[in-house]
C-alpha cells in the first residue's frame, strides 16, 4: 500500500527590499540643475546696476526681460557642464556660453587645480612616507597615551586645515585601533581621534583647496582672504577637540565600565600584548616629506596677502616679496611638485607617470562636481535669475548686524552642507549668492566663507551621508547611533564658539 504524504505549504519570503542610499553629489547637483532650470521659468527676471568693480549696488534691484525663447534655456539646460567648465561671459550682454567672447566664466582653472593637487597627494601616499611617518609618531608616543592622541590629532588636523585630509583617515584605522586599545582605550577613541582630528581641521580649513580655495574662488576673493581668523579659529577648536577626546580616553581607561561602546572579544587582551616594532623612517621617506611640508608652506606663502594681514588694511599696497598667486599658478605648482616628490623618492619614469594619471583620475569626481554646481550658476545667470534671488535674501537679512548677519551665514548653510556633503560642489553653489549679500551687510567675503566652510565642515562630522563618518565607524566597530551619542555634546560646543568666531570677524572687518 502506498502512502502519500501531503507536502506542507512553502510559505515564499517577502522579498528584500533595498535599503535607501543617498545619491552622489553628481546625482544631487544634476537633479539640483533640472530643479533650477525649471523655476526660472516661475522666478521673474531682475538685476541690480553694477559698480566699477562689478559688485551689485543695493537698492538698485529692477525687474528686467530675460530675453529667453524657450529654444534658449533649453540649450543653457544641455551646455550647462560645458559652461560650467570653460563658459566665456559676454562683456555687453552678461550671457555666458562656449563661444562668446569675454572672460571666462567656468571653473576650468578650479578644475585643473583639483586634478593637480589629486596627482600630488596620490604621489606623496605612494612613496609610503605619510603613513610611515605617522605611524612611526604613533609608535614612539605608544605608553603615552594622552600624549598620542594629541599627536595624532593635530598632525590629521593640520593635514585637514591645508589639503582636505579625510578621505584619507580610512587607511590608518588598521594602525590606530588596535593601538588605542592597547593602552586600555576603547574602539570609540579610536574613532574620535581619526574622524575628529581630521574633521576639525577641514572645519577650520585656512588654505584647504577643496574647501577655501573653491569657496574663495567663486567668491572673487583670494584664497589667503581671511587666513588669520581661520587661523585662529583653527587653534581654538582643535585644542578644544583634542581635550574633548582625551577627556573621555582617560574616563573609560580609569573605569571601562564607562565606555560608550564596550570591548569586543579580545579588547582587553591586547593591552598585555607587545607592541609591534614599526618601520624606520629612510632617508628617502624623510626627504618627502620635508619636501611636502616646504611645498604647502609655500603655497600658504604665495597666496597670503601680506601687507593687508599685517597691517590689518584691507587696502594696503602690496609688499614686493607678495605674489598674489592664483588657482593657475597653484596648479602648476602641484604639477611640479608632484613630479619633483616622484624624483626625490626615486619611482622611475614609469610609475611617476602612471601615478599622476591615477591621482588625477581619483580626483575627477570632485572636479566635476565643482563643473556642474558652476553650469547652475550659469543658467541663473542667463535666466537673470540670481539677482532676483539675492534681492529675496536681502529682504531677510536687512536692518541686520555684520555679526548677527554671518551666524545666519553658517546657519543657513547647514541644511545645504546635508544635501550637498561635496564642499566643492556646496561652495560653487552657494558663494555667487553669499558673496554679494556680504557687500550689502558690509561684511568682508572672507568672512562669509569662514562660515560656510564652517557649517560644511560641521555637518560632515557627524552626517551619515560622509564615507568619512559613516565608513570610518564601520571599520572601527563601531555603532552609529553610540558615535552620536559620543561626539553631540563637542558638536553643540563647537556651534557656539563658531558662531562667536564669525560673529566677531564681522564685527572687526
Amino acid at each position: 500500500m502506498t502512502t502519500t504524504r501531503t507536502e506542507e505549504p512553502q510559505h515564499e519570503e517577502p522579498p528584500h527590499k533595498p535599503k535607501f542610499t543617498f545619491p552622489s553629489a553628481l546625482t544631487v547637483l544634476a537633479i539640483v540643475t533640472v530643479a533650477v532650470w525649471a523655476l526660472a521659468f516661475l522666478i521673474p527676471a531682475g538685476q541690480y546696476d553694477r559698480n566699477d568693480a562689478g559688485a551689485p549696488v543695493q537698492g538698485t534691484y529692477h525687474r528686467v526681460d530675460s530675453g529667453q525663447s524657450f529654444v534658449d534655456r533649453l540649450n543653457d539646460l544641455f551646455l550647462s557642464p560645458v559652461n560650467g567648465l570653460y563658459g566665456i561671459q559676454d562683456e555687453k550682454s552678461g550671457q555666458v556660453g562656449p563661444d562668446l567672447a569675454g572672460e571666462l566664466y567656468g571653473s576650468a582653472g578650479v578644475f585643473l587645480f583639483v586634478l593637480a593637487i589629486g596627482a600630488f597627494i596620490t604621489v606623496v601616499f605612494a612613496t609610503g612616507a605619510l603613513d610611515r611617518g605617522i605611524g612611526r609618531l604613533a609608535h614612539r608616543l605608544r605608553e603615552r597615551g594622552a600624549l598620542l592622541i594629541a599627536g595624532v590629532m593635530v598632525v590629521f588636523s593640520v593635514l585637514g586645515t591645508v589639503e582636505g585630509f579625510a578621505e584619507e583617515t580610512l587607511g590608518f584605522y588598521g594602525l590606530i585601533v588596535p593601538l588605542m586599545l592597547a593602552l586600555g582605550y576603547d574602539r570609540m577613541v579610536a574613532v574620535g581621534t581619526i574622524i575628529l582630528g581630521a574633521g576639525i581641521g577641514v572645519l577650520c580649513s585656512t588654505v584647504n583647496p577643496f574647501a577655501t580655495g573653491v569657496a574663495s574662488s567663486a567668491a572673487d576673493i583670494s584664497l589667503g582672504d581671511g587666513i588669520v581668523l581661520r587661523f585662529v579659529m583653527w587653534v581654538v577648536l582643535t585644542a578644544v577637540t583634542v581635550a574633548y577626546v582625551i577627556r573621555y580616553a582617560k574616563r573609560v581607561q580609569k573605569n571601562p565600565d564607562r565606555s560608550l561602546t564596550g570591548f569586543l572579544p579580545g579588547d582587553r587582551d591586547l593591552a598585555d600584548e607587545p607592541a609591534d616594532e614599526i618601520p624606520q623612517l629612510t632617508g628617502l621617506h624623510k626627504a618627502v616629506l620635508i619636501t611636502t611640508a616646504l611645498v604647502f608652506a609655500f603655497m600658504i606663502f604665495s597666496v597670503v596677502p601680506w601687507s593687508s594681514a599685517l597691517t590689518g588694511k584691507a587696502d594696503a599696497t602690496p609688499y614686493g616679496f607678495e605674489l598674489d598667486w592664483s588657482f593657475a599658478q597653484l596648479a602648476a605648482l602641484f604639477l611640479c611638485a608632484a613630479v619633483l616628490v616622484g624624483l626625490v623618492a626615486r619611482m622611475g619614469e614609469q610609475k611617476l607617470s602612471s601615478t599622476i594619471i591615477q591621482g588625477a583620475a581619483d580626483f575627477i569626481s570632485p572636479a566635476l562636481v565643482i563643473v556642474l554646481a558652476r553650469g547652475v550658476t550659469v543658467i541663473m545667470n542667463n535666466s537673470k535669475i540670481t539677482d532676483t534671488v539675492l534681492h529675496s535674501i536681502e529682504g531677510v537679512v536687512k536692518g541686520t548686524s555684520s555679526s548677527v548677519f554671518a551666524i545666519i551665514v553658517f546657519v543657513v548653510n547647514l541644511p545645504l552642507a546635508f544635501l550637498i556633503p561635496s564642499t566643492s560642489g556646496h561652495a560653487t553653489l552657494a558663494m555667487p549668492i553669499l558673496a554679494p549679500l556680504a557687500d550689502f551687510a558690509g561684511v568682508s567675503r572672507a568672512v562669509v566663507v569662514t562660515a560656510w566652510q564652517s557649517a560644511s565642515g560641521w555637518m560632515n562630522l557627524w552626517v551619515p551621508t560622509t564615507a568619512v563618518t559613516i565608513g570610518g565607524v564601520a571599520l572601527a566597530k563601531v555603532g552609529y547611533d553610540k558615535y552620536l551619542r559620543f561626539v553631540w555634546p563637542l558638536l553643540a560646543l563647537l556651534f557656539l564658539l563658531i558662531c562667536g568666531f564669525v560673529a566677531v570677524g564681522a564685527a572687526i572687518t
